[in-house]
């Protein structure tokens, strides 16, 4: 017992002592105390700010290698371990933010994250010129949809939302060489008609409202608004009486931060709110055959939107509960109609529930088949291929568009 008090006494000399040179205690607090947060911090599986799956603490395991595998596996290990760390690190979101800040405050900044900083708060994505993998993609996505449309004449129609530096041009920073998106739109309508398919061109109606709120500030999807102008040329198109807006009463969901700014993290971001009409429809979600296409129903039926996701980041993934493989939707109208998609067609589609009683909704990202057996089988009045130019020049599942079946 002797020995244990005389070893504390030792102790806290020693720290007595350590304590009288401050500035060696904070050069200790400096070098260890960050490494000691993040040892107590709980790591995070996912970043809600910049909507990404952040690394995990890594394992090594040398069992059974060879001499060069076991290097291979350290070497591995430590490239591994250094994402980690800095994915970890505690406070990154705040880091993350004040670094953006410093960018676009201090330097004046009109690119931070891959975005241009517009006018009016506005963000647009730094899009120069087709990636190599896009000037392969987009002619292949063309081709494939105008297969659809010649394996069902008369049943398709297409829209390609603009991106909002087309309808906002005036608001991109000056000189950003973009690029001519309206070029390549030009083209595709002239193939997708050129096959037999009907287009939708909504460039003129948008710019025709581009005074109003179309695009969200800090996300690349067009508003509920501006998916309404689309939806009524498509309707206009069609010879169909649009959704009366009037009839319903509008949910306005505040504090929306999108995609754009997850990758630009500007401290001068202003916040978008997000519209929605309550509706009574049901949606039906499906788990598709990839073997055959077929599609059988999975649990019950959901409401269009998945209102706990209001709550959360990634606010516009409420609409449609997010991208589905196939959703049947029952609507109040007359007749069937398919929707070939993107994300842009989620805040679409509820829409269409007024002009049809029967809405297939088909997401090649989960969707592994030709839509052949679907359209057989349900004999649609109209086949709708909606997607933005953004994604449609880059989708890497849309080519099962063109496959027969």
């Amino acid at each position: 017992m002797r020995r244990s008090n005389h070893s504390d006494s030792r102790f806290t000399a020693a720290v007595n002592e350590f304590l009288k040179y401050p500035a060696l205690v904070l050069f200790f607090v400096v070098l260890f105390g960050p490494f000691a947060i993040d040892v107590a911090t709980p790591d995070k599986a996912r970043s809600e700010l910049e909507n990404t799956t952040l690394q995990q603490r890594p394992s090594l395991s040398l069992t059974g290698k060879s001499f060069s595998g076991m290097v291979t596996a350290v070497n591995d290990f430590f490239i591994d371990y250094g994402d980690y760390v800095k994915d970890q690190v505690s406070g990154r979101d705040g880091w993350v933010q004040l670094q953006a800040g410093f960018e676009t405050l201090l330097f004046q900044k009109t690119q931070s994250g891959g975005m241009l900083l517009g006018e009016g708060d506005r963000m647009f994505a730094r899009t120069f010129g087709l990636l190599a993998e896009e000037e392969k993609r987009l002619p292949l996505n063309t081709k494939a949809v105008g297969a659809l449309a010649t394996r069902w004449p008369g049943k398709v129609t297409v829209l390609l939302a603009p991106s909002a530096s087309t309808i906002y041009a005036d608001a991109v920073p000056a000189n950003a060489p973009l690029i001519d998106e309206n070029a390549y739109l030009d083209k595709a309508f002239a193939a997708f008609t050129s096959a037999g398919a009907a287009v939708v061109d909504v460039r003129e109606p948008l710019t025709t409202h581009a005074d109003e709120y179309l695009y969200y500030r800090t996300d690349h999807h067009w508003t509920t608004l501006g998916a309404y102008y689309a939806y009524a040329a498509y309707c206009e198109s069609l010879g169909l009486t649009p959704f009366d807006r009037a009839l319903y009463t509008a949910v306005e969901i505040p504090g929306f931060y999108g995609t754009s700014y997850a990758k630009a993290r500007t401290a001068s971001a202003v916040a978008d709110s997000i519209t929605y009409y309550p509706m009574d429809n049901r949606m039906q979600l499906y788990q598709v055959n990839p073997m055959d296409g077929s599609v059988a129903p999975m649990d019950q039926p959901l409401s269009l939107y998945n209102e706990a996701q209001w709550e959360k980041y990634d606010k516009y993934a409420a609409f449609l509960h997010g991208n589905n493989g196939f959703a049947r939707i029952e609507g109040d109208g007359k007749g069937k109609v398919l929707v070939i998609k993107d994300s842009y067609a989620n805040s679409f589609i509820p829409y269409l529930t007024d002009n049809y009683a029967q809405i297939d909704v088909v997401d090649f990202r989960s969707f592994a088949s030709s839509p052949d057996p679907v359209i057989r089988e349900n004999d649609y009045d109209n086949i709708l291929v909606l997607y933005s130019f953004a994604s449609f020049k880059a989708d890497q599942y849309l080519y099962r568009a063109g496959l027969e079946r």
